[in-house]
């Protein structure tokens, strides 16, 4: 952050400004909407940080202010504006600097630079301020170069090319935050307002963070991580090779299979099935296998109302401590959690 402001550029309008927070002893955040918001991601940092309240005085704790690159009007991505009444002054006067995701960022997003205001206005911040990012927000962390050499992570459907556009940074894709001190990370959507809590938590402790997510209708702290979201249905490969022993396992998940008796289904010796194998999927029969029977539990636990242990035999897994460990190391999550989180309403 110091390296930035050695060539600080300041917006007119910042010039211009006055004090922009008006609670001394509040602890101050600005929201940074650009053209292109998410109004959902926009929202979070009020209704978190906004909502956190004193536990003796009932005061709240935080003074959050929405900003952009001038004051007025800001497209978001729905059929609405919204209107901002401060420019990058809140930037500079901030103890907390928010940025939510915003889809009108081209050079962001495709070359991993900023335009020259934006680099002015991330100039502004002071050092030693706090930023955080909301989804896909870290793409302007990671091209104002605040996330280099530094753990992050954003929405689990962006980090594969987040990690090639910024590869200095040290992309985590199965968490739902990073706390890396000054600088914190969320990601997609949703995992917006676990990195809020998560800052209430650290700044205010427990019983304030329990409170706001009591208010807001949220879990206080969620289980696991990105994992649990993402589907990854297997692409199955064209090729002639070992289609027909994946076809006729998938319908065998619940019994004990070997790599025997898959390389049999097409007449191979063990060791051609297994690099065969290895060369159309991109993972080894065993992987394979387990992945299969965790999206079989993944499916049961979320419609039908079989026990846990039920599931583990329909999918394979035998016991349900076997798929207890398999889906905590998959998914970061017990069978239980998971079902809580997805199962319909219809199988309750």
């Amino acid at each position: 952050m110091a390296m930035m402001c050695k060539n600080r550029a300041m917006d007119p309008a910042m010039e211009r400004s006055t004090e922009v927070f008006r609670h001394p002893g509040r602890h101050r955040v600005a929201v940074f909407a650009l053209d292109g918001v998410i109004p959902f991601e926009l929202g979070i940092p009020l209704r978190i940080l906004g909502g956190a309240l004193g536990v003796e005085d009932g005061k709240p704790l935080y003074e959050v202010v929405t900003c952009s690159l001038a004051p007025g009007p800001v497209r978001t991505d729905a059929d609405f504006p919204v209107v901002v009444e401060h420019g990058v002054a809140a930037l500079a006067q901030a103890d907390t600097v928010v940025v939510p995701a915003s889809h009108e960022l081209g050079p962001v997003f495709h070359e991993g630079v900023l335009s020259p205001r934006l680099a002015g206005a991330f100039a502004a911040i002071r050092p030693g301020t706090r930023v955080l990012s909301i989804c896909t927000g870290s793409y302007l962390l990671a091209a104002a170069g605040l996330l280099d050499g530094r753990p992050a992570t954003t929405h689990w459907m962006h980090t594969d090319h987040f990690q090639r556009l910024f590869p200095r940074v040290r992309v985590d894709p199965d968490v739902l935050y990073v706390d890396d001190g000054d600088v914190l990370t969320s990601a997609g959507v949703a995992a917006g307002v676990d990195l809020c809590l998560h800052v209430v938590r650290r700044d205010f402790g427990t019983a304030v963070a329990n409170a706001v997510a009591r208010r807001t209708v949220v879990p206080p702290h969620r289980e696991g991580g990105q994992a649990q979201y993402i589907r990854r249905p297997l692409p199955e490969p064209q090729l002639a090779g070992t289609e027909r022993a994946r076809a006729w396992a998938l319908d065998r998940l619940d019994q004990p299979l070997t790599l025997r008796q898959l390389a049999e289904r097409e007449s191979m010796s063990v060791r051609t099935f297994t690099r065969r194998f290895r060369e159309e999927v991109g993972m080894s029969a065993g992987r394979w296998l387990t992945q299969q029977r965790v999206e079989l539990a993944r499916h049961l636990l979320e419609s039908t109302d079989l026990s846990v242990d039920q599931v583990a035999r329909k999918a394979g897994f035998g016991t349900g401590a076997s798929m207890r460990q398999h889906l905590q190391l998959t998914l970061g999550v017990s069978p239980t959690a998971y079902r809580r989180t997805f199962q319909s309403s219809g199988t309750r």
